[in-house]
């Protein structure tokens, strides 16, 4: 069963995440305790298309990023960094009024690295974009030296 996952960032300022940004996508994400997996869904403005009506690449490889990077939170209970992250466009994700979700899962941790893989799906259920991220998980006072 899916569970919203309660935004640890109080400023709310996210462009991928944040209540408050004007210019933000506002997104919700959801933790699904027995498939051990985090999802989202998307509704694309056509101001990020790129060519003939598809997603913008760099708006593919943030949401992808961005859900590893909630994956990373709801697994380990600390805030992680992106240290690598590799894309493959298996076919393009069109803009046409239909949501598009996003799903990721922890493929690997190991000390404070840990590795996930994560998938875009267009409304159809065919996969259109997937990731491998490697990520450094940050202590408490890092990650605060880091936003201040």
């Amino acid at each position: 069963m899916k569970k919203e996952i309660k935004n640890p960032f109080p400023d709310g300022n996210c462009f991928f995440c944040g209540s408050n940004n004007k210019f933000g996508l506002k997104l919700k994400f959801y933790w699904d305790e027995e498939k051990k997996e985090a999802s989202t869904e998307y509704l694309a403005a056509k101001h990020f298309t790129g060519q003939g009506n598809i997603l913008h690449g760099a708006i593919q490889m943030g949401l992808l990023d961005e859900i590893m990077g909630w994956t990373s939170y709801v697994f380990t209970e600390k805030m992680a960094v992106t240290s690598g992250i590799n894309v493959k466009f298996l076919k393009p994700a069109y803009i046409d009024g239909e949501k598009i979700s996003i799903t990721c899962k922890v493929t690997s941790k190991e000390g404070l690295k840990i590795k996930m893989h994560a998938k875009l799906f267009n409304i159809k259920g065919a996969a259109c974009t997937e990731a491998e991220g490697s990520y450094h998980i940050l202590s408490s006072e890092k990650y605060r030296d880091i936003i201040q």
